[in-house]
């Protein structure tokens, strides 16, 4: 077997690298749309100055903590599945940008690892309880799933489900964080949306390049029991689902957004995953698997775009 080395970025030198890689900071940023869009929609506008403050921390420290933590949890079967299967050659991966799985390729120790997830989660449920303390117990909730969601590697495919709600989990916290009481149509709604999303553009697509491996370590994920046809099969029909279901939430929630906005959001989405969730579909390739992530992964910053032209101009 292999030992899992850590490779030596440009940015070498740089420790707060190694952690942000932990955490996927590139990835997360880009997931800090999907609750800033919650709150907007649930709201009907702009929260106070004070709360947006407060959200973003806590939106950016808890998704910081709950990455961490999927590689905490994972660290001793990803460090198996490096030394027994080499190095990831996957190129232009999003979660890849610093360091794929730094913790298993020792470039950094567990106790580190875990510091560095406790200051944040501890950051992250200050931050929610001071919104809502149902945003607190969202919180908790979500870590208590991301765990589960790991331990289920080996057991069952449909951990999928798991890494969906907890998806939802943060817009979800949003919602409360501004209205005390949403409504619960606009509460599924959202969840559908995101759930949704998540399942076709970003759970599917990221176990994709994984299967060969996770197959000989005996993970059960989508594209390994369901095989890469009907595994890309179910991303477009999940997409498509995803886009669906965001033209009511968007119009008919307390935002109400201009139908030509809706449409802009709805075509610009199916502009950014479609073509690659097809092509994945039609010619299984690795390479379709990593664009799709890539480009759905910008989705929800695409709507959040939509949300702010529709504050300015109405």
């Amino acid at each position: 077997m292999n030992a899992p080395v850590c490779p030596a970025p440009e940015h070498r030198g740089l420790a707060l690298t190694v952690y942000l890689a932990l955490s996927r900071t590139p990835h997360g940023l880009l997931d800090l749309a999907g609750p800033f869009c919650a709150a907007l929609l649930c709201r009907g506008g702009l929260p106070p100055v004070s709360v947006v403050i407060l959200g973003i921390v806590t939106v950016f420290a808890g998704y910081t903590a709950v990455y961490a933590l999927n590689d905490i949890v994972d660290y001793r079967s990803d460090k198996l599945q490096l030394e027994g299967s080499g190095e990831d050659e996957r190129v232009n991966y999003l979660d890849a940008a610093f360091i794929r799985h730094p913790l298993a390729r020792g470039c950094l120790s567990l106790p580190g690892a875990v510091v560095w997830f406790v200051c944040w989660a501890v950051v992250a449920f200050a931050g929610a309880y001071a919104l809502n303390p149902v945003c607190a117990v969202l919180l908790i909730v979500g870590c208590l799933l991301e765990t589960a969601y790991c331990l289920l590697l080996t057991v069952t495919h449909l951990r999928a489900l798991i890494n969906g709600v907890v998806k939802s989990l943060g817009p979800l916290a949003a919602a409360y964080a501004v209205v005390p009481e949403p409504s619960p149509w606009f509460l599924a709604g959202l969840c559908a949306w995101v759930f949704a999303w998540e399942i076709g553009g970003q759970n599917i697509p990221a176990d994709w390049h994984d299967a060969r491996r996770d197959a000989i370590f005996g993970a059960r994920t989508v594209p390994v029991v369901l095989g890469g046809r009907r595994a890309s099969r179910l991303a477009v029909v999940m997409l498509g689902i995803s886009l669906i279901v965001s033209a009511p939430l968007l119009a008919l929630s307390p935002l109400a957004v201009s139908a030509p906005l809706v449409l802009a959001a709805v075509l610009g989405g199916a502009w950014l995953m479609l073509p690659p969730a097809v092509s994945l579909a039609a010619s299984l390739d690795d390479a379709q698997a990593a664009s799709l992530f890539n480009r759905a992964s910008a989705y929800p910053a695409l709507v959040l775009a939509m949300l702010v032209l529709h504050l300015l101009t109405r």
